[in-house]
């Protein structure tokens, strides 16, 4: 009672595969792995901010007044 053996596995995935079908599981797994590469890549930018000291998160706008009025 404690553990399953293989043939339970086996019962398990064939329901799952019956009941969703091998596309959706397929589209479902494709899904997934585009969710953590993307997670990937935002941390490691996340990372490289850190380490240019925050440089590329924007740009500097120049500019001059010419008019200043209080609100």
């Amino acid at each position: 009672m404690g553990s399953f053996s293989i043939w339970h596995w086996l019962i398990v995935l064939a329901i799952v595969l019956v009941v969703f079908g091998t596309k959706k599981l397929r589209n479902i797994g494709s899904d997934v792995g585009g969710a953590v590469k993307n997670f990937k890549e935002a941390m490691k930018e996340g990372e490289q901010d850190k380490i240019d000291g925050g440089a590329s998160r924007g740009q500097t706008i120049e500019g001059e007044v010419k008019e200043k009025t209080k609100v």
